[in-house]
Protein backbone atom coordinates (compact mmCIF):
# COMPACT_ATOMS: atom_id res chain seq x y z
CA UNK A 1 0.00 0.00 0.00
CA UNK A 2 1.43 3.33 -1.24
CA UNK A 3 0.14 6.56 0.35
CA UNK A 4 1.32 9.83 -0.60
CA UNK A 5 -0.22 13.52 0.31
CA UNK A 6 -0.43 16.69 -1.48
CA UNK A 7 -0.06 19.36 0.06
CA UNK A 8 -1.13 22.32 -2.49
CA UNK A 9 -4.73 19.99 -2.60
CA UNK A 10 -7.61 21.28 -1.28
CA UNK A 11 -8.55 18.32 0.47
CA UNK A 12 -7.08 18.17 4.09
CA UNK A 13 -3.99 15.71 4.36
CA UNK A 14 -6.28 13.65 6.93
CA UNK A 15 -8.87 12.68 3.93
CA UNK A 16 -6.24 12.54 1.55
CA UNK A 17 -4.97 9.74 3.89
CA UNK A 18 -7.98 8.49 4.59
CA UNK A 19 -9.31 8.58 0.93
CA UNK A 20 -6.35 6.03 -0.13
CA UNK A 21 -6.22 4.01 2.48
CA UNK A 22 -10.20 3.74 1.77
CA UNK A 23 -9.44 3.03 -2.09
CA UNK A 24 -6.55 0.53 -1.16
CA UNK A 25 -8.57 -1.33 1.07
CA UNK A 26 -11.49 -1.59 -1.47
CA UNK A 27 -9.33 -2.56 -3.93
CA UNK A 28 -8.03 -5.73 -1.31
CA UNK A 29 -4.59 -4.84 -0.47
CA UNK A 30 -4.86 -4.58 2.29
CA UNK A 31 -7.09 -7.29 2.62
CA UNK A 32 -9.29 -8.05 5.75
CA UNK A 33 -7.84 -9.47 8.65
CA UNK A 34 -4.62 -7.33 7.61
CA UNK A 35 -2.58 -5.20 9.94
CA UNK A 36 -1.45 -1.94 8.88
CA UNK A 37 1.72 -0.23 9.60
CA UNK A 38 1.92 1.80 12.87
CA UNK A 39 0.61 5.61 12.77
CA UNK A 40 4.36 7.18 13.44
CA UNK A 41 5.40 4.78 10.53
CA UNK A 42 2.66 5.57 8.38
CA UNK A 43 3.22 9.39 9.65
CA UNK A 44 6.99 8.99 9.04
CA UNK A 45 6.84 7.63 5.33
CA UNK A 46 4.30 10.41 4.53
CA UNK A 47 6.25 13.33 6.48
CA UNK A 48 3.02 14.12 8.29
CA UNK A 49 2.02 14.75 12.17
CA UNK A 50 1.43 11.48 13.44
CA UNK A 51 -1.95 13.00 14.58
CA UNK A 52 -2.46 13.54 11.11
CA UNK A 53 -2.80 9.96 10.38
CA UNK A 54 -4.33 8.80 13.61
CA UNK A 55 -7.19 11.29 12.33
CA UNK A 56 -7.88 9.41 8.98
CA UNK A 57 -7.13 5.76 10.87
CA UNK A 58 -9.83 7.45 13.33
CA UNK A 59 -12.05 8.26 10.15
CA UNK A 60 -12.22 5.09 8.96
CA UNK A 61 -12.49 3.06 12.03
CA UNK A 62 -16.13 5.15 12.44
CA UNK A 63 -16.94 4.06 8.57
CA UNK A 64 -16.28 0.56 10.12
CA UNK A 65 -13.11 -0.49 7.57
CA UNK A 66 -10.73 -0.81 10.53
CA UNK A 67 -10.38 -1.98 13.84
CA UNK A 68 -8.00 -0.82 16.43
CA UNK A 69 -7.11 -3.17 18.71
CA UNK A 70 -4.39 -1.51 21.62
CA UNK A 71 -1.27 -3.66 21.81
CA UNK A 72 -1.90 -5.60 18.15
CA UNK A 73 -2.24 -2.55 15.65
CA UNK A 74 -5.12 -1.43 13.68
CA UNK A 75 -6.68 -4.71 11.60
CA UNK A 76 -8.98 -4.23 8.30
CA UNK A 77 -12.47 -5.77 9.09
CA UNK A 78 -14.07 -8.94 7.23
CA UNK A 79 -16.55 -6.52 5.02
CA UNK A 80 -13.88 -3.36 4.63
CA UNK A 81 -13.79 -3.71 1.18
CA UNK A 82 -17.75 -3.83 0.49
CA UNK A 83 -18.09 -0.81 2.62
CA UNK A 84 -15.06 0.95 1.24
CA UNK A 85 -16.64 0.04 -2.04
CA UNK A 86 -19.80 1.54 -1.13
CA UNK A 87 -18.05 4.78 0.65
CA UNK A 88 -16.85 5.22 -2.90
CA UNK A 89 -19.81 5.48 -4.61
CA UNK A 90 -21.35 7.59 -2.19
CA UNK A 91 -18.84 10.20 -2.60
CA UNK A 92 -19.16 9.85 -6.01
CA UNK A 93 -22.40 10.72 -6.12
CA UNK A 94 -22.02 13.74 -3.22
CA UNK A 95 -19.76 15.17 -6.06
CA UNK A 96 -21.68 15.05 -8.49
CA UNK A 97 -24.45 16.16 -6.99
CA UNK A 98 -22.73 19.02 -6.29
CA UNK A 99 -21.60 19.97 -9.22
CA UNK A 100 -24.82 20.08 -10.59
CA UNK A 101 -25.82 22.30 -8.03
CA UNK A 102 -28.09 20.14 -5.75
CA UNK A 103 -28.17 21.31 -2.50
CA UNK A 104 -27.54 19.20 0.76
CA UNK A 105 -30.91 18.65 1.26
CA UNK A 106 -31.86 17.82 -2.27
CA UNK A 107 -28.99 14.65 -2.05
CA UNK A 108 -30.49 13.63 1.47
CA UNK A 109 -34.04 13.29 -0.24
CA UNK A 110 -33.03 11.76 -3.37
CA UNK A 111 -31.26 9.17 -1.15
CA UNK A 112 -33.86 8.53 1.53
CA UNK A 113 -36.44 8.06 -1.70
CA UNK A 114 -34.36 5.62 -2.75
CA UNK A 115 -34.38 3.38 0.29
Amino acid sequence: MLLRVDTASNLALHEQIAAQVRAAIANGDPAPGDRLPPARELADGLDVNVHTVLRALQTLRDEGLLEVRRGRGTIVTANAADTAGVTRLVQQLVAEARRVALSDDDIRNLVEVNL
